[in-house]
């Protein structure tokens, strides 16, 4: 077994896009970095997970996202010959293959990978932290267990926790939580009606990357278990919306009330590029609540990807076909052959997705968490404000099933903030070392269901880093980083300095959102007109 021993600055553990983030930041402002990754693609959402259809808030073209985040974008367009949205799918301003989103973030990562700044281990998961004594103990190591048996011993400064489902906060003691808090706790409108409910987890999906061929493919078996569910998912195209109406949708064509097509809502190659048009199929079919992916992970990553399978068998066996398609190879009116699972779009051996498509990770268990509330508007049409703001982010609270709890939360919110309070655990909590870099950070179910998309992991990871690197530069900990004004307010000016807003422009104005039932436009104007948001 070979065992490897690092020592840095800052070690961030988990290669999405908020360790991706976190690491940038740190490594910037001269901090030495170990970075890891679980899989062995680096990326997360938008990539070992398949969402490389950005879920973003209708300001993102000109307001709102870090300089950073600006900048994966604009690498993305350039790197599709510079159009605006290359799949054209209609949930997103920008959809694209998910490996042009690894090539993007690895060319990002490039320079400090060479210099050393930074040093990248993938398919690395951590199995166990090393903690000091004494009353507020700071960890001392992580250990994590890699490709063919061996080992990584990291010690560091200040750890960062970027994993998809706050793997840390267990090893290291931290309180944390994860379900819903119930109503009880906060009497937050869209949290599970009474006590907290750890058992509540929000829904995962194993997103498939999938290809349209120009002629019609054999059909294989019935994946297991696949009529039952068929029919008590249910697998449909059409959609129960949060506004009491059922949304009805074909399949390459505009439905009957005109809502756009299926096939086009998460596109990410259009015929345009003298390929098969492809997309990546993340729906309520395939949507996973029987059980958590933290409660039960095993099993819970079985099923899921059973019923991603059944769901793309259906798709091309028992699918309605759209009325001008006829009835089709099969003869009976149903199913699409022609569309295969699709490996080198997804970079894995069967199309389907490296890792889950996580929604819900642990959350850090601050006695002060942000709430549902938080993220309202108030008389200026921005959320509440926090003097300890590290970032902003923007998105609908997007509850999808919770298990035992079958329907979803469309919540409209305000422009937010990400507190600094809210990444680092309180006296007692856990360790005075450790910061929150993805979508663990200290807030309530319902809150972190808009933080949680790419944007928003990406801001909490930037601001996560800078608070890192200030701690590694003045030998403060994070904790009093964030509790002493002065040295807050170094972290703020450092991100405000790299183009990471801690504030909203004054002309930023929420608007009402409803269920995705039209395209977005390419490029929305600063206010948006469009009142449709998509879930995600």
């Amino acid at each position: 077994m070979t065992r490897t021993r690092l020592a840095d600055d800052v070690a961030v553990i988990g290669g999405g896009l908020g360790g991706i983030a976190a690491a940038l930041a740190a490594a910037d402002a001269g901090s030495s970095v170990v970075l890891t990754a679980a899989e062995p693609m680096i990326g997360g959402q938008v990539t070992s997970q398949l969402t490389a259809p950005l879920d973003e808030h209708p300001l993102v073209e000109s307001a709102g996202v870090t300089a950073t985040y600006r900048r994966f974008r604009d690498l993305v367009r350039a790197a599709c010959g510079g159009a605006v949205n290359p799949g054209q799918g209609w949930v997103s301003r920008l959809c694209f293959e998910p490996l042009v989103g690894l090539d993007v973030l690895e060319e990002m990562l490039e320079e400090h990978l060479a210099s050393g700044r930074i040093r990248l281990f993938s398919g690395h998961t951590p199995v166990r932290a090393v903690l000091g004594a004494g009353s507020d103990p700071r960890i001392e190591a992580v250990e994590l267990e890699g490709p063919n048996g061996s080992h990584l011993e990291v010690s560091a400064g200040v750890f960062i926790d970027a994993t998809e489902t706050g793997d840390l906060l267990p090893l290291t003691r931290t309180a944390w939580v994860i379900g819903s808090e119930g109503t009880d706790a906060y009497g937050e409108p869209d949290a599970v009606p009474g006590p907290a409910d750890p058992r509540a987890e929000q829904s995962f999906t194993w997103v498939a990357a999938l290809v349209r061929e120009p002629v019609p493919l054999p059909v294989g078996p019935a994946p297991e278990d696949y009529a039952r569910l068929r029919d008590s998912q249910p697998f449909s195209l059409d959609l129960d919306g949060w506004d009491g109406v059922t949304h009805r949708y074909r399949f390459f064509r505009d439905g009957p009330d005109g809502k756009p097509p299926f096939w086009e809502y998460r596109r990410i190659r259009t015929a345009a590029s003298g390929k098969p048009e492809a997309a990546v199929i993340n729906w309520a079919g395939n949507d996973y609540s029987a059980r958590g992916l933290v409660a039960d992970p095993g099993r819970a990553t079985r099923e899921a990807r059973n019923l991603t399978l059944a769901f793309i068998h259906w798709l091309r066996t028992e699918v309605p076909r759209d009325p001008e398609d006829g009835p089709g190879p099969l003869g009976t009116g149903r199913g699409y052959p022609e569309l295969r699972l699709a490996p080198e779009l997804s970079g894995t051996p069967d199309g389907l997705a490296a890792a889950p498509y996580v929604r819900e990770s642990r959350r850090l268990a601050n006695p002060d968490p942000v709430t549902e509330h938080d993220l309202m508007a108030g008389p200026d049409g921005l959320a509440r404000s926090f003097p300890d703001s590290v970032g902003i982010a923007w998105y609908h609270a997007d509850l999808h099933p919770r298990v035992g709890h079958p329907s979803s939360v469309f919540s409209e919110t305000a422009p937010f903030f990400i507190p600094a309070r809210s990444l680092v655990p309180a006296e007692g909590v856990g360790p005075a070392n450790l910061v929150m870099g993805a979508k663990n950070l200290a807030a309530t179910q319902v809150a972190a269901a808009a933080y949680r998309l790419q944007p928003g992991e990406w801001a909490i990871g930037e601001a996560a880093g800078v608070i890192a690197a200030v701690s590694a530069a003045t030998a403060a900990s994070v904790r009093g980083i964030v509790r002493d004004p002065g040295r807050l307010r170094a972290v703020q000016d450092a991100l405000t300095t790299r183009g990471a807003p801690i504030a909203w422009p004054e002309n930023a104005v929420a608007h009402p959102t409803d269920l995705p039932t039209a395209r977005i436009p390419a490029v929305p104007p600063l206010v948006p007109t469009s009142t449709e948001i998509p879930s995600a």
